[in-house]
């Protein structure tokens, strides 16, 4: 296989934080759908997906055929080119089917977070216009159908819905046979790669979220060089425990699997630790894709060490940082010697750096890799916008094929984030070394002012989880009347241990870390509240610590 991050040409050394991504492979000039129905025609009799829970296996073959029919009965509800359809379900086949056909008719898809509720549920099929809503009719606690009856009314442009497993996905299935094979080729033959086909609304923590718009080639060739950088071939079978509805599960676990002809391993509706190590073993699968917390939950598994997971050699840790001794057990206990870390965000398709397989590993647990083929980052002073020095932290900046169209109906937000050069301004701090390496130390809302002193919260929660005690931290700033800010950590212990006092916390810290780096406050938690797909919410845990610790006259002086 060509490496794709073959440069074609030494640059010049530079001390500034820019670097670009030379590759020996070309961007895929093609739609989803024209990608994928050349993957059938190679590999039609390998098998293209296999789901677990409900024993269904399909080849290419198979897939293409019932895409096909779903495209087909899309057409005959007369959904237009660029209409938005959506889809409101946990992972399954029919998930990945409607992914597929929607791109076939040119389609746009809405990708509804599974943890909805009512309210942004009708907020997001409103604001996106919305004309069919595929649904599951419900999950885990959820009654999806209730839940929709309910906002269908303040939803004037959704005239179908369609809830999987029941008469109405029949019914769509059915209507392929109404309409004529000939029509879909027409249709796919009027759409270009640089449509937009779908629409990913971003987990904002206030205000609703922010509906980012990707193109076929901004969403299809990022899945394509995620899956050449772990270096995969038809023969690779990817375990994809993460959230299709989210970029992770949908474009580097999906397009990229199907890009290669590989095969996409669904361990279970939802993530279960037991279901996912158990699809490994028994389908012997080669990657394993996960947020930390997944890998964390896996590894802690009382039945962990029964499995067989050898047929692992890659897989994908991103979504939030990555804890190193997280990833040297992954590395060592887990055998994904070639596991790779990804950085991204859902407005650049998803992935900007990756680290590569013959990385040593303290590169693959220290840093989120080097630039992407075809793409540049680079990291700038944030109030100047002029480029830091190498191991300066400074805001990161991507452009490239992987940079979203926009905001859906919101150029104002936009233009917020996209400049005139069109660079996409990530918000994340971070470093970058010599060698184009780039670390994460923080959001740029994350970072913590103590007494004029910037702390970045990551740099804290790496020394902490080297505590034996620990299992998981997070540190997030809180405010103080007398220096602005303090350092409150929150943790979830190992089974067993005591409680950590501050006091024990603090001692650990003392001699270690810089005193302005030692935590003030410790909460000792079960669980962090999270997103659907395993992020932290930062800004809900200093809500709760504000109240827990009694410091809401600190804040309202902070904030005067």
């Amino acid at each position: 296989m060509t490496d794709p991050t073959a440069a074609t040409g030494s640059p010049p050394a530079s001390a500034d934080s820019y670097a670009s991504g030379p590759s020996a492979v070309p961007l895929l000039g093609e739609t989803i759908g024209a990608n994928f129905e050349r993957t059938v025609a190679r590999f039609g009799e390998r098998e293209a997906v296999v789901d677990c829970a409900s024993g269904r296996r399909l080849t290419y073959s198979e897939l293409d055929g019932q895409v096909d029919n779903v495209a087909l009965g899309l057409l005959a509800l007369g959904v237009a080119k660029g209409d938005r359809v959506g889809i409101w379900a946990p992972n399954c086949v029919e998930w990945v089917l409607v992914q597929y056909a929607t791109a076939k008719i040119g389609a746009v898809l809405v990708n509804v977070n599974p943890a909805y509720r009512t309210h942004e549920l009708g907020y997001v099929l409103k604001q996106s216009g919305v004309s069919v809503l595929v649904s599951a009719t419900m999950f885990k606690t959820s009654d999806y159908a209730a839940m929709i009856e309910q906002v269908r009314g303040d939803c004037p442009d959704l005239r179908a819905v369609v809830l999987i497993g029941t008469d109405s996905w029949t019914e769509l299935v059915d209507r392929a046979s109404t309409v004529a094979l000939e029509v879909l080729r027409e249709r796919m033959a009027g759409l270009t790669f640089d449509d937009p086909i779908n629409i990913q609304y971003t987990s904002g923590t206030t205000g609703f979220p922010k509906g980012a718009t990707l193109s076929h080639h901004n969403i299809l060739n990022n899945g394509f060089f995620v899956g050449e950088t772990c270096g995969y071939t038809e023969r690779a079978r990817i375990a994809s425990p993460v959230p299709f509805y989210h970029c992770f599960g949908m474009v580097m676990g999906n397009l990229g699997t199907t890009s290669h002809g590989a095969c996409i391993v669904i361990p279970a509706p939802g993530f279960d630790p037991a279901a996912t190590l158990q699809a490994v073993q028994s389908e012997r699968c080669t990657s394993l894709y996960g947020v930390p917390t997944m890998f964390i939950a896996e590894l802690q598994h009382p039945d962990f060490a029964s499995y067989d997971l050898s047929s692992l050699r890659t897989g994908i840790m991103a979504g939030s940082p990555c804890p190193v001794e997280v990833m040297k057990r992954v590395v060592s206990e887990m055998h994904m010697e070639e596991v790779t870390i990804c950085y991204g965000m859902t407005e650049t398709s998803p992935v900007s750096t990756q680290t590569r397989r013959d990385d040593d590993l303290e590169r693959r647990v220290a840093t989120v890799g080097s630039v992407h083929p075809h793409v540049e980052v680079k990291v700038v002073d944030p109030e100047t916008g002029l480029l830091r020095r190498h191991g300066e932290p400074g805001e990161l900046c991507t452009r490239g094929y992987s940079v979203m169209l926009g905001y859906w109906d919101e150029p104002e937000k936009t233009a917020d984030v996209l400049d005139a050069a069109g660079w996409m301004h990530t918000g994340d701090l971070a470093t970058m070394d010599a060698a184009g390496y780039v670390n994460i130390v923080g959001r740029i809302k994350d970072m913590v002012i103590r007494g004029g002193e910037n702390v970045y919260p990551r740099e804290i929660e790496e020394f902490l989880y080297s505590h034996p005690d620990i299992a998981d931290v997070q540190v997030i700033g809180v405010p103080d009347e007398k220096y602005g800010e303090e350092l409150c950590a929150w943790v979830r212990m190992r089974d067993g241990a005591e409680p950590l006092t501050v006091e024990a916390l603090q001692s650990f810290c003392t001699g270690k870390l810089a005193h302005y780096k030692v935590p003030r406050y410790v909460q000792v938690v079960d669980e962090f509240p999270m997103t659907v797909t395993g992020k932290v919410r930062k800004v809900e845990m200093r809500e709760r610590s504000v109240s827990l610790l009694g410091l809401e006259n600190a804040a309202a002086v902070r904030n005067a």
